[in-house]
């Protein structure tokens, strides 16, 4: 099984805990049906059949907005392992909730 090169005594056991799959359970905006409410990918099997790319866990925070200094002082028992399509997909909706409402600027009030 491929391991990352470095940080692997904090990778491995979040890994361990998650089962090596992914522990997304909706956060990506995608309920997950077919993997009874959770991401059904696994750390090193293929996104696909025919033509896949293999899948790479990350440890990663819950948060997926937390800042990489913030992650880094996380101990392993508060991370979780994320496959990377989650991973970006919750951050996009995040940032995307966390965003504050545009409003007009009155620039071209009249």
């Amino acid at each position: 099984m491929s391991e990352p090169l470095t940080g692997t005594a904090t990778w491995r056991p979040v890994m361990v805990a998650a089962g090596f799959r992914c522990q997304c359970t909706g956060a990506c905006g995608n309920p997950h049906a077919k993997g009874g409410g959770r991401c059904p990918r696994e750390h090193d099997h293929y996104t696909s059949k025919h033509h896949g790319r293999r899948i790479r866990l990350i440890a990663a925070p819950t948060d997926p907005l937390a800042t990489p200094v913030a992650a880094a002082a996380l101990p392993a028992t508060d991370l979780v392992a994320w496959c990377p399509k989650c991973h970006a997909a919750a951050a996009r909706a995040a940032r995307k909730q966390a965003a504050p409402a545009v409003e007009a600027s009155g620039l071209f009030e009249l």
